[in-house]
């Protein structure tokens, strides 16, 4: 069975999800990669206000291809979440409570996934043409400059993802 979460994500949907559970997300979600965490995690270093407010929202890495005519957002599969470790637990810190993206986690996200109760849900790689038909609207919002690395403001309707890693720390893995 599948679980429709809508956006932004309250503390008590979040918090009763479990590993292996099936979820289909309705709402806004946040692209953001490499480069675009490294900025955040400056921004906050500097005292500087975010492009977006972390609490209840989702951050999905993914550096999308262009849309073609007619689509909101080109292929947009998961990146490998691993490099992502070393930022998350500053942005969970912030208020971040939930990351989309593919692969494990190091053991250390894990214990910084449970401390916040925080979730890591993993996307299907390879379907990322297929992910696309589900985001209705895509406008960048931050650093245009990093081009498919950008932040993006993605309205989506019954986004699929699985939990692997739930907000007691639990794995899929």
């Amino acid at each position: 069975m599948e679980l429709l979460l809508k956006t932004p994500i309250n503390d008590s949907d979040r918090i009763a999800l479990k590993v292996g559970d099936e979820v289909l997300i309705t709402g806004t979600i946040y692209t953001a990669r490499d480069a675009a965490h490294q900025n955040l995690v400056d921004s906050l270093a500097k005292s500087e206000i975010l492009p977006f407010d972390l609490q209840g929202q989702i951050v999905y890495y993914v550096g999308p291809t262009p849309a073609k005519p007619n689509q909101a957002i080109g292929s947009c599969g998961p990146t490998s979440s691993y490099r992502m470790d070393k930022f998350s637990p500053i942005l969970m810190a912030e208020g971040l409570k939930v990351m989309i993206g593919k692969g494990e986690r190091s053991i250390e996200l894990i214990e910084e996934v449970k401390k916040h109760q925080a979730v890591y849900l993993i996307a299907i790689g390879g379907i990322g043409a297929l992910l696309s038909k589900t985001v209705k609207k895509a406008e960048v919002i931050a650093y245009p400059e990093l081009g498919s690395e950008a932040i993006r403001k993605l309205e989506v309707i019954n986004f699929p993802a699985i939990v692997a890693i739930d907000s007691r720390g639990n794995s899929i893995f």
